[in-house]
């Protein structure tokens, strides 16, 4: 190639290099143009996908464009995460997901993406992790179950291995309550709930929203404690584990939505800002509050902080558990 042309390339590519900011920036501005993809890290019927189609019917009033929502369940959510992780980093594939994204963080050994990939856009709502027995227990609350229990090994019921509700209380019984348990897991909560009403395990631990409040509401459960730092206003009876004589210690699971990491502030702002304005919304709230979850709000740099601490303290966990998958 003559080096007049190479040149003039050369030139052509650092105009269009000092143009790349303000197009980028002319883009964000213009957001959205096109149809988003909200994809869900779990199954449908679940909280999160619940949620997700809430949020995307708010985000199609405010931003007045379609927001199609895809369900890639698998991996304990690694898949979904994988896909968002990996997507052009536009504002158009976004990825709806759980406290399992903070948790596979460490529980995972190899995974394709790291949550560095991902920039959280906003949390939708949170609910604490339960602790519940049959309603022929007793026991009305955790001093007076692990009273009863007298050293014996606790068989406390999940939905599977390695998710938010079994490390919490693999934690609790193990480094709080400093006491025997062995975990029985389960495929799905609604089984685990089934043998907690049955008497079938000592225990359930479980995300109070959903079916354990329901159940708890019904007197098919019986709330013993949950991890939070206040009593939940769909359960007021049930106590808080550090009423019990167990402080500072808090676990929840939660609903966030997410991009990739490069995307654009501005659109992380314009995500943030519509996502905050529907879950702020009279309805939204009665919805959420309902299942037993509390709303969430924040700005992009607030919710993105908070999502990191939670990578810190599930990891804390994990790893004082020992716990890991291939």
């Amino acid at each position: 190639m003559p080096l007049r042309r190479t040149v003039k390339y050369a030139i052509a590519l650092l105009a269009l290099l000092a143009l790349w900011p303000s197009l980028q920036g002319a883009r964000a501005e213009t957001y959205p143009t096109n149809r988003i993809t909200m994809i869900v890290a779990f199954a449908p019927g679940g909280f999160a996908d619940t949620m997700a189609r809430l949020v995307a019917q708010g985000l199609s009033e405010r931003l007045h464009q379609s927001v199609v929502v895809e369900n890639h369940a698998g991996a304990g959510g690694n898949i979904a995460a994988g896909l968002v992780a990996r997507a052009t980093p536009d504002g158009y594939t976004l990825l709806a997901t759980t406290t399992a994204l903070a948790i596979n963080e460490t529980l995972f050994e190899n995974k394709p993406f790291s949550t560095d990939d991902l920039k959280t856009a906003a949390m939708v709502a949170s609910s604490p992790e339960s602790l519940a027995t049959g309603p022929d227990n007793p026991a009305n609350n955790l001093t007076e179950f692990l009273k009863a229990m007298n050293g014996k090994v606790i068989n406390f019921g999940s939905a599977g291995v390695g998710t938010g509700s079994d490390i919490e209380a693999e934690y609790f019984f193990k480094f709080l309550a400093k006491v025997p348990a062995q975990h029985i897991p389960f495929q799905g909560g609604a089984p685990a709930v089934n043998a907690a009403i049955a008497g079938q395990i000592d225990i359930l631990a479980a995300t109070l929203g959903g079916g354990p409040a329901a159940q708890m509401q019904a007197g098919k459960l019986k709330g013993l404690g949950i991890a939070a730092d206040k009593r939940a206003a769909v359960v007021p009876n049930v106590p808080t584990y550090t009423e019990q004589g167990f402080p500072d210690f808090t676990a929840s699971s939660w609903v966030g939505i997410f991009a990739p990491a490069k995307t654009d502030p501005q659109i992380i702002a314009a995500l943030n800002g519509a996502i905050n304005d529907t879950v702020k919304t009279r309805d939204v709230q009665a919805k959420l509050i309902a299942l037993g979850f509390d709303p969430m709000a924040g700005s992009s740099a607030e919710v993105d902080k908070m999502f990191h601490d939670e990578v810190g303290k599930w990891g804390k966990m994990v790893k004082a558990l020992n716990l890991s998958i291939k």
